[in-house]
């Protein structure tokens, strides 16, 4: 029986990366060292690598990579473990993975602390894959974690066609959750239904607080994930019930919000948020069990599946930017690395 040979790493490799921020056209393709992993990382063989709003906020100066991190964007990708750290379980070697990155995923291959992996059975394909961990860590973690959403209960998303809000429509409705989504057009709110959401407003032709004050009775929603924040919050602050919950994880509508705190207080109300790309390698490798445990079957299963918009090649990474800002996706935008 012939052994199987160990995979060809190369010295160097092909990434997307930029010299200084600026719009989309700033991405270009370099050729950079292969990076190395640390004890407690793998080394992955990138087949596709997920496009999120963290990633365009990195490359306009916004969002910086934490200390350690590699510095070209890319926070998820899905492909084959091809060499491993000394602390890192032998059977990893050689197994495919969906992985959450502290960057770097915009490359040929990319580290990740093994313990943000996720196994991919074999008829799992590795497209899919890679368009799962950020929002799915994401939703997680600020919907059921912060948010404390359970069963019977009402969730508000803003941006439901996005990657975050196609994965938090998915995982509240397998969870019996009624799901309210806002949307910027009828295509789009359409998406929306189709995908389970209960109820799905134009936000451009109607007033969302007034919809979800008549759908409701006037009882409100249990729980808002906000990724707009500005002068959403104190509309999203109308529409919850007694006990609410907002979460907040984005600010594209601006990082300053007008609140009036006797409402907070009347309806005793919890405002939280967060953001995942700073947080510990301790707290991330937690939070990955837990997913594995409760969530990942859920894909790995077949049964739910990720909404996809479009694939680009690694080389027109700046043409996925620029749909993404440009807000014309429904779904998650991939970068096809393998030969891309």
């Amino acid at each position: 029986m012939l052994e199987a040979k160990a995979p060809v790493i190369p010295d160097t490799m092909r990434a997307v990366g930029f010299d200084s921020p600026g719009g989309p056209e700033v991405l270009r393709i370099e050729q950079t060292a292969t990076p190395a992993p640390k004890k407690d990382d793998v080394l992955i063989k990138v087949a596709f690598a997920g496009v999120n709003r963290p990633d365009c906020a990195q490359r306009a100066g916004m969002y910086p990579p934490p200390p350690g991190a590699s510095p070209l964007p890319g926070l998820e990708v899905a492909g084959e473990v091809v060499a491993i750290g000394s602390n890192v379980p032998a059977e990893m070697l050689g197994q495919r993975v969906a992985a959450l990155t502290p960057g770097g995923g915009y490359a040929e291959f990319c580290t990740a602390p093994w313990q943000h992996c996720l196994a991919l059975p074999d008829g799992m394909d590795l497209k899919t894959a890679a368009a799962l961990p950020e929002t799915l860590f994401t939703v997680w973690h600020n919907v059921f974690e912060r948010g404390m959403v359970r069963d019977g209960e009402r969730l508000l998303v803003h941006g439901g066609t996005s990657g975050i809000g196609t994965m938090a429509i998915m995982l509240a409705k397998a969870f019996d959750i009624e799901v309210i989504v806002t949307c910027g057009d009828e295509a789009k709110c359409q998406a929306a239904r189709d995908l389970g959401a209960d109820l799905a407003i134009n936000y451009r032709e109607q007033d969302f607080v007034e919809v979800i004050k008549d759908h409701t009775g006037g009882a409100g929603v249990n729980v808002v994930l906000d990724m707009v924040s500005g002068d959403y919050v104190p509309r999203n602050l109308q529409c919850l019930a007694e006990d609410g919950r907002h979460v907040t994880i984005a600010m594209l509508g601006g990082a300053k919000a007008e609140l009036f705190m006797p409402i907070v207080m009347m309806k005793r109300l919890t405002l939280t948020g967060s953001t995942l790309r700073p947080r510990s390698d301790a707290f991330k490798a937690a939070l990955a069990d837990e997913i594995a445990a409760n969530a990942w079957p859920l894909f790995t299963s077949g049964e739910l599946s990720p909404v996809m918009d479009q694939t680009f090649l690694l080389s027109e990474a700046a043409a996925a930017h620029a749909r993404m800002e440009a807000g014309e996706h429904i779904g998650k935008i991939v970068l096809e690395v393998c030969g891309g």
